[in-house]
């Protein structure tokens, strides 16, 4: 970086240019969002021994708050993959959608500290629900509601039969995880 002149302008260094700043700001976005996901071999698990039929009602619920807790930034990336898919045919659709996963990169797959507003921090649960409400209602007023109901429907059955089905016993969670109620408490259950 040189001083200033006498104009008072200064010349940027390529890292301060428009271009150096968008580069590193989609290297940071893809390095997080890497490290944010779970690995796709582990949301698929070696099938014979990572899915099996839920005895009870009881335990698919169970299975499905613990998946849906750990692998939740997949099942937002497969379900919003879904809605791209079920847009391909309408274009002016894709260029809203793409400036809706320019809202979901940056509010909620890139972020590596709480979401803050007004000096309260937001749940990425909120930020998530926000996120999908403003999806679908961008995507309803460019007139092809009915794909996008076809399509997020598809994608919240799959994620939902996935959830229900997987079998939670070999996933590990971090501190983190775990204290957002990630673990499931046997302590009060009785053996029989």
């Amino acid at each position: 970086m040189s001083g200033p002149s006498p104009s008072g302008y200064r010349t940027l260094s390529p890292t301060e240019n428009g271009a150096g700043i968008f580069s590193t700001g989609v290297r940071n976005t893809a390095k997080s969002l890497y490290a944010t996901r779970r690995p796709w071999r582990e949301l698929l698990g070696s099938p014979p021994s990572s899915f099996d039929r839920p005895q009870t009602l009881g335990e698919a619920k169970a299975r499905m708050m613990r998946n849906l807790n750990y692998f939740r930034v997949n099942y937002a990336m497969f379900t919003l993959f879904v809605l791209f898919l079920g847009l391909l045919w309408h274009p002016i659709s894709i260029i809203v959608f793409l400036f809706v996963s320019v809202a979901w990169i940056s509010l909620y797959f890139s972020r590596d500290e709480p979401f803050v507003v007004f000096n309260r921090t937001i749940d990425d649960r909120a930020v998530l629900v926000a996120l999908g409400v403003v999806t679908i209602v961008a995507l309803v007023l460019t007139s092809v509601w009915l794909n996008v109901l076809v399509s997020v429907l598809i994608g919240i059955v799959i994620v939902g039969l996935h959830s229900a089905f997987r079998v939670p016993d070999d996933l590990f969670l971090g501190e983190d995880d775990a204290a957002d109620g990630g673990l499931l408490s046997v302590v009060g259950n009785s053996v029989q």
